[in-house]
C-alpha cells in the first residue's frame, strides 16, 4: 500500500460569477522515501491540491476524491481526526515565510506549541527539542536565534525555522510549496541541499511544489506536470527530462536556459493560461499548443499509461491526442538530445 494516494481529486471554488474548477481528476501515489515534484505554471491547480489534501482550502473552496493517507481518506475527515495527523504526520511548508510566520510571536513560541499539542512535551523539553531542529537546518546561534521574532531574521533564516517547524515532529509526508521562492541561488542551493539530508536523515516523503524544473531535476525521482487543473505527464525524473511526450512538458523545458547552448532564445510559451470558470472545450493546452488540431478543441484527451518499446508498461501517463513518439523524437532532435 502507497504511503500516500490520490485518486480522482477535485476542487471546486464558488464565487458570484460561476464555479471555478481549480483541480479536476489529479491522480498520484507516493511511496515512502520517494520525492514527487508538481509543476505547472500559476494557476495549474498545484497548491489547491495540497491544500484540500490538508483540509485547509478556502471556505469556498469543495474538494471531492480520494486522499488515502495509509488507507484513511484525508477529505471528508472530522477536523479533530485531521488535526491529529496534520502538523504531526502530515506538514506543510508554505511558500511565504514571512506571511506564514506569526510577526508577534517569538520563533520559541512557534515551535514549541506544535511539541506540546501533538508530542504533550513541557515547554522545557519542547525548547530543547527545537533549538536543537533549528541547529538540524543550520541556523547559526540557534540558542539566541529561536528568542527572535521573525522580522529580525533574513528570508533564508525564515525559510529554514519553516522546514524546521514542519520537520519538528518527524512527519512522514512533508508538502513543500514553493520552498525556494525569492531567495537568491546561493540560499537556494542551501535550502534544497538541506532537504535532501533531512530526507536522509528521518527518511520523510515529499512533495515539491514549484515551477522550477531545474529543482525538480535536482531533488525529484517522480515529477506531475499540470496544466489547467489537470494532470498532463506523470513519469520518472529521467523519463520526463530525456523524452518528453506532451507539448506543454516540452514547452516548458524549451523555456529552460542551458548551458550546452550559447546565444540561443529562450523558447516561451505563447498565450496565457486558461480562465478557470470558464474553461475551453476539448484539451485545456490546445489554444497555446503549436501541435494541436482539430481534435483537440473538440475532444479531451484521457490521461493514458505509455507503453516504452519493451514489453512492460511503465508508470509513464499522458493526456495527449499526438503520438509519442513523434513528440518525443522532435524534442531530441531539436534540442540534440
Amino acid at each position: 500500500m502507497p504511503l500516500l494516494e490520490v485518486k480522482g481529486l477535485q476542487v471546486e471554488f464558488r464565487t458570484h460569477d460561476a464555479a471555478v474548477r481549480a483541480v479536476n481528476g489529479v491522480s498520484f501515489t507516493l511511496e515512502e522515501g520517494e520525492t514527487l515534484g508538481i509543476v505547472g505554471e500559476s494557476g495549474s491547480g498545484k497548491s489547491q491540491s495540497v491544500l484540500a489534501m490538508l483540509g485547509l482550502l478556502a471556505s469556498n473552496g469543495r474538494a471531492k476524491g480520494e486522499a488515502l493517507y495509509r488507507g484513511e481518506n484525508l477529505l471528508g475527515m472530522p477536523d479533530r481526526a485531521l488535526n491529529r495527523i496534520r502538523g504531526n504526520r502530515l506538514s506543510m511548508i508554505f511558500q511565504d515565510p514571512m506571511s506564514s510566520l506569526n510577526p508577534y510571536l517569538t520563533i520559541e513560541r512557534q515551535m514549541t506549541e506544535v511539541l506540546e499539542l501533538h508530542k504533550n512535551l513541557t515547554r522545557r523539553e519542547a525548547k530543547k527539542r527545537a533549538i536543537a531542529m533549528l541547529e538540524a537546518v543550520r541556523i547559526p546561534e540557534a540558542a539566541h536565534r529561536i528568542g527572535q521574532y521573525p522580522h529580525e531574521l533574513s528570508g533564508g533564516m525564515r525559510q529554514r525555522v519553516m522546514i524546521a517547524m514542519a520537520l519538528l515532529c518527524e512527519p512522514e509526508v512533508l508538502f513543500a510549496d514553493e520552498p525556494t521562492t525569492a531567495l537568491d541561488v546561493t540560499v537556494q542551493a542551501q535550502v534544497l541541499q538541506l532537504l535532501r539530508d533531512l530526507q536522509r536523515d528521518f527518511g520523510t516523503s515529499i512533495v515539491l511544489i514549484t515551477h522550477d524544473l531545474g529543482v525538480v531535476a535536482g531533488l525529484c525521482e517522480k515529477v506531475m506536470v499540470m496544466y489547467g487543473g489537470r494532470v498532463m505527464e506523470q513519469c520518472d525524473a529521467a523519463t520526463l527530462f530525456a523524452k518528453p511526450s506532451h507539448p506543454y512538458t516540452i514547452g516548458l523545458l524549451r523555456a529552460l536556459p542551458r548551458l550546452d547552448q550559447q546565444g540561443g532564445e529562450l523558447a516561451g510559451i505563447p498565450g496565457n493560461p486558461p480562465n478557470m470558470a470558464h474553461p475551453p472545450a476539448g484539451c485545456p493546452f490546445h489554444e497555446r499548443c503549436a501541435d494541436a488540431t482539430a481534435e483537440c478543441a473538440e475532444r479531451e484527451p484521457a490521461l493514458e499509461t505509455v507503453r516504452t518499446s519493451g514489453a512492460h508498461a511503465t508508470h509513464w501517463l499522458r493526456a495527449c491526442h499526438r503520438p509519442v513518439d513523434a513528440m518525443t523524437t522532435r524534442y531530441q532532435e531539436s534540442n540534440h538530445v
